[in-house]
């Protein structure tokens, strides 16, 4: 398949948006990665071709070119994340399988400034909605390693069903790592993930004690197969 029925195509949800990642994105990018480097570190795939601290733009611009690549192939939609406009993180739905499978893999990281505003889970949910009602996959996975907690508390936050352990799945921080296997198909939210996430919020945000000690979850990231794809 050459070309993803709704691809491409920007989402938003409130001051939450994914766009298209687009080449003059490349500065942000390579900013907000440096920035972020220790904060990414022990989540992000061990990838030459974008490390994660570089002081030259062209590995930035080399990834872009390959996601964008990727989905004229159909077989990724990579994202921007946006808050307010502004540049947050990056969403990638990638691996995509077509034929009897109709499945991909999600996978994210937010920038460290923006994190504890719900974010990530309202990104997740815009992308899972649009993959199961506009593009016609039928199963997402999202592959966490066990100590990223924060990453876990949005996959669980949002009903995604845990399947078990793949052992040493990606070499990541100097090693290959086990992940958990996180997955969610059409017929498990029939509603839509979006409206499960709304429901699940407001329900929060009646029982939250008045100090407002507790927060929608974001996280640094899930891993993938380079920096900001599944």
């Amino acid at each position: 398949m050459s070309r993803i029925r709704g691809w491409p195509v920007t989402l938003n949800e409130g001051p939450v948006g994914l766009r298209p990642l687009r080449l003059r994105d490349a500065g942000a990018l390579r900013t907000t990665r440096i920035r972020n480097v220790e904060w990414l570190r022990p989540w992000e795939p061990t990838h030459p071709e974008m490390p994660l601290q570089s002081s030259s733009i062209a590995p930035y611009i080399a990834m872009i070119q390959a996601v964008r690549k990727e989905a004229r192939q159909g077989i990724a939609m990579p994202w921007a994340v946006t808050y307010e406009g502004a540049f947050a993180g990056q969403l990638t739905v990638g691996a995509i399988v077509w034929g009897s499978a109709r499945s991909a893999q999600v996978g994210y990281w937010i920038d460290s400034a923006y994190a504890g505003r719900g974010i990530t889970p309202t990104a997740v949910a815009l992308a899972v909605d649009h993959c199961f009602l506009a593009v016609g996959l039928h199963r997402i996975e999202a592959n966490i390693r066990p100590e990223n907690r924060a990453s876990r508390r949005v996959a669980e936050k949002l009903g995604f069903r845990e399947e078990g352990v793949r052992k040493r799945q990606l070499h990541i921080d100097g090693a290959w790592r086990d992940h958990i296997c996180y997955a969610l198909t059409s017929e498990d939210v029939p509603e839509g993930l979006l409206a499960r996430w709304r429901r699940r919020s407001d329900e929060g945000e009646r029982g939250r004690p008045p100090d407002g000690t507790s927060s929608p979850g974001d996280t640094p990231g899930s891993p993938s197969s380079r920096p900001g794809r599944p």
